[in-house]
């Protein structure tokens, strides 16, 4: 699906997006599974689906042709350092199998193709679809801004050296980065974990937040159940 981003963001503007991933290993892993995961968000009220991750680009073709929103792909490679979107090729290859928007790891870290954001933005753009950098500082989202990205996530705070660590969603770094672009599309992602911290994130200033793990990861929901009983159990 190509679209615009004034159009892209009339459709998730205050609405929800849902990441739907799952890890080598996991018994989600499997891409028709995937793919019902994203038809079940879709029928529940998701704007758009965020996919890919280790089901790579199968998972970001079958879901295109499986849902009427846009699509946000990306790539996973490896587990450390970059491994979101690593590369120019990858990118581009996210591009072709179909996504509205490629996410792309914003970090100011190495990229394994020696590659800048910048030129992976730049070879997105020219294949059509829009950007979405994924940054884990508020310097790293004013870079990403000034070298092409379309829309801010803070999908990496937390996950990098020179982010906070925090148990919830990194709000401080949403209000900052629409303090800093206040006309620039922001979306709130990662430990999103309840409405409350979804609503949270929507008041903090962003244009519309991603979950993943708490809506789409039935062995993290049992888990988060059973350890509320389990406590109860021990009192």
């Amino acid at each position: 699906m190509t679209i615009g981003l004034d159009a892209f963001l009339e459709r998730v503007k205050g609405t929800l997006v849902v990441s739907c991933q799952a890890p080598d290993g996991h018994p989600l892993r499997d891409t028709a599974t995937i793919v019902r995961l994203a038809r079940a968000a879709v029928l529940g009220g998701a704007s758009a689906i965020r996919c890919g991750g280790y089901g790579g680009i199968a998972d970001v073709a079958a879901v295109c042709a499986a849902v009427p929103v846009p699509v946000i792909g990306l790539t996973k490679e490896g587990d450390t350092g970059v491994y979101i979107t690593p590369s120019v090729g990858s990118a581009v290859a996210v591009a072709r199998a179909g996504a509205a928007v490629v996410a792309i790891d914003a970090t100011d870290r190495p990229r394994p193709d020696r590659s800048t954001f910048a030129e992976a933005a730049a070879a997105v753009h020219e294949a059509g679809a829009l950007v979405m950098a994924d940054v884990s500082t508020l310097q790293e989202g004013l870079a990403a801004h000034a070298d092409g990205a379309d829309l801010i996530s803070t999908t990496l705070s937390g996950y990098t050296p020179d982010s906070p660590h925090r148990e919830g969603p990194d709000l401080e770094l949403v209000r900052a980065l629409r303090a800093a672009l206040p006309d620039a599309a922001i979306t709130a992602e990662g430990r999103v974990r309840t409405p409350e911290e979804a609503a949270a994130a929507s008041r903090a200033g962003a244009d519309a937040v991603i979950v993943g793990t708490a809506i789409t990861d039935p062995a993290w929901i049992t888990a988060q159940f059973l350890a509320s009983v389990a406590a109860v159990a021990e009192d």
